[in-house]
C-alpha cells in the first residue's frame, strides 16, 4: 500500500509538472484583440446612420432584409428593453475579455494555426440555437442569452435549461463551439460512441479553459457535480448491465446524452439524477483515457474511435 501510494504522489506531480510547463508556454503566447460592442453600435444607431453601420458589419445585414425592417426593430419598445437590460447587465466585458484572452492563448497552443479571432458581441433576441459562434477568425457572443438564470426574459424556459443563461456558460459555449467539426464523427450509433464524442468535448474544456469549474465546463450546479462523482460507480454499473453501452436505440440519447430535466435510468431516484449524465461519464471515460496515455496528443485523441479510447482507457469507476 505504502508503495503504491508513492507511485499515485509521484505521477500526480510529474502531471502538475508538465500543465505547469504548458501554462508557462500559453502565458508567452501574444494574444491581441478589442471585443466590438455590436450590439451598442446597432442599438444607439438612427436611421441615418444604418448604412455605415452595414458597411462595418456587412454579415449582420442579409440582403433581402430591408432597412424599414432594421427602421421597426430600433423602434420596437421590447427589443429596445432587452437592449438596456443587456447594457445594465454588460457596461463591460472586464472579466469575460480576460477569460476570452487566455482562452485564444490556449487554442493557437493546441492548435497553432488558429490566430486570434474578431470577436462582437450582440443581441439576437434571445435566439438560444445561435447564442455563441467561434469559427476560423470570427467569435460572435449574443449577450441576451446570458442575463443570469433567472432574469424576467426567461421565465418561459423550462428550469432545466436556465442554468445556461449564466455568465459563467460563455465560454464553454465558445469551445463547444470551436469544438465542432474538430471532433471524429462517430461511426456508430451506440451509446457509447455518443458518451465519448461529448467527452471528448469536455475533455477540451479541460485543456482549454483549464481555470473553470468541473460544474462550469459541463453547465451542472455545485450539486449536480457531487452527484455525479459520488454515483459515478451505480450510474456506470447500470449502463454496463443492462447492456446500453452497445445499443443503438436512439432513446439512448435522449436518456442519457441530451439536455433534459434529469437523466432516466427508470428508477425511483431518476429525478435526483442530472440530465446528461452520459456526457459526464464519457468525459471520465476520456480523461482516464489520456492519464494512461500520455504520448497520445490532443489532435490524435479527437480523432481516435470510441471503441479504441474506451478499451485502452483503464476506465473502472469505484465505489464510493
Amino acid at each position: 500500500m505504502k508503495q503504491f501510494l508513492t507511485i499515485l504522489i509521484a505521477v500526480s506531480l510529474f502531471s502538475c509538472k508538465d500543465e505547469s510547463k504548458v501554462e508557462e508556454a500559453v502565458a508567452q503566447i501574444p494574444v491581441e484583440f478589442k471585443v466590438e460592442r455590436f450590439d451598442q453600435v446597432f442599438w444607439t444607431s438612427k436611421p441615418e446612420d444604418l448604412q455605415k453601420v452595414k458597411a462595418q458589419y456587412p454579415y449582420f445585414f442579409p440582403a433581402n432584409i430591408p432597412d424599414s425592417t432594421l427602421i421597426n426593430k430600433l423602434k420596437n419598445p421590447l427589443l429596445k428593453e432587452l437592449y438596456k437590460e443587456v447594457q445594465m447587465k454588460y457596461p463591460n466585458l472586464g472579466k469575460i475579455e480576460n477569460d476570452m484572452e487566455k482562452l485564444f492563448a490556449h487554442v493557437q497552443y493546441y492548435f497553432p494555426k488558429y490566430k486570434t479571432p474578431r470577436v462582437i458581441t450582440l443581441i439576437n433576441e434571445v435566439d438560444t440555437d445561435g447564442r455563441v459562434f467561434y469559427v476560423d477568425t470570427l467569435a460572435l457572443v449574443s449577450l441576451d442569452c446570458y442575463l443570469g438564470k433567472d432574469h424576467r426574459f426567461y421565465v418561459d424556459f423550462p428550469e432545466f435549461k436556465k442554468f445556461e443563461f449564466e455568465e459563467n456558460q460563455i465560454l464553454p459555449n465558445l469551445v463547444s463551439s470551436f469544438c465542432y467539426g474538430k471532433i471524429a464523427t462517430p461511426t456508430d450509433r451506440t451509446l457509447l460512441s455518443a458518451m465519448i464524442y461529448y467527452g471528448k468535448e469536455l475533455y477540451m474544456k479541460d485543456k482549454l479553459i483549464p481555470e473553470y469549474s468541473d460544474a462550469d465546463k459541463m453547465g451542472y450546479t455545485d450539486l449536480q457535480l457531487k452527484f455525479c462523482q459520488e454515483n459515478e460507480y451505480y450510474m456506470w454499473s447500470n449502463l454496463v448491465e443492462n447492456k446500453l453501452l452497445y445499443d443503438s436505440n436512439p432513446k439512448n440519447e435522449q436518456r442519457f446524452i441530451n439536455p433534459a430535466p434529469f437523466s432516466k435510468f427508470y428508477l425511483e431516484i431518476d429525478n435526483q439524477i442530472p440530465g446528461r449524465v452520459g456526457q459526464w461519464l464519457g468525459w471520465q471515460i476520456v480523461r482516464s483515457y489520456m492519464e494512461n496515455n500520455e504520448d497520445v496528443t490532443l489532435q490524435e485523441l479527437l480523432e481516435m474511435d470510441a471503441k479504441t479510447i474506451f478499451e485502452n482507457s483503464k476506465y473502472k469507476p469505484k465505489k464510493q
